[in-house]
């Protein structure tokens, strides 16, 4: 597995492990929006703090993609409710 493909599969595991706590998402864009900047405020923190190691910076960013993928999801998934009510 190369690099990249390490990171993809850490992504789709820290999205399953979001499914797992929190369920289906389907938040207003604004909402995401929200969360998705409470977890590179996380990134922010862990960079700043001179205790904190590169493998935690690199859990938090790991996180923040993770949110991105499911901040897409919703997005599509309730465009394409909208779209079938109105067709």
């Amino acid at each position: 597995m190369t690099k990249e493909e390490e990171i993809y599969h850490l992504i789709q595991i820290e999205r399953t492990l979001q499914n797992h706590k929190w369920g289906t998402q389907n938040h207003d864009p604004l909402y995401w929006l929200g969360i998705l900047m409470e977890e590179v405020g996380e990134v922010a923190k862990a960079l700043i703090e001179h205790n904190q190691s590169y493998s935690e910076v690199n859990e938090e960013l790991i996180q923040v993609a993770a949110v991105a993928v499911a901040m897409i999801d919703s997005i599509n998934r309730n465009q394409r409710k909208e779209q079938n009510i109105y067709e």
